[in-house]
């Protein structure tokens, strides 16, 4: 079990993102007999691709759907590949956009290179 500290420091986020994911029912920590919040392994796996959907710009309303259609269980299974594969397309055209920029630059560079005699 880790403390919110803990697991902010493996996932490198912050204690205030875990506990607005909290919040918004992304994730629900265990607690001790205190009250502290204390997170298990599953709990950093299911965080680790939360960061990750969220890195690939998936809106946390739509990242709050689909936790919560997985906490409805098995039946939301149609639902929740719905999500991921629009989230899936969406970063297919990211990926596009940005190697073409990228291809861009790329030349603009190599232009900016050969005028200078570098």
């Amino acid at each position: 079990m880790h403390t919110i500290g803990e697991v902010a420091e493996l996932l490198h986020i912050s204690a205030h993102t875990l506990r607005y994911y909290e919040k918004e029912q992304i994730v629900t920590p265990l607690r001790d007999a205190s009250g502290d919040r204390r997170y298990n392994e599953s709990h950093l796996k299911w965080l680790q691709f939360v960061i990750k959907l969220k890195e690939t710009q998936m809106p946390i309303a739509t990242i709050k759907k689909y936790a919560s259609l997985f906490k409805e269980g098995e039946h939301t299974a149609a639902d929740r590949l719905k999500l991921l594969e629009e989230h899936k397309e969406s970063i297919q055209k990211q990926m596009h956009i940005l190697n073409t920029a990228d291809e861009m630059l790329e030349h603009k560079i190599s232009t900016y290179r050969t005028l200078i005699g570098q």
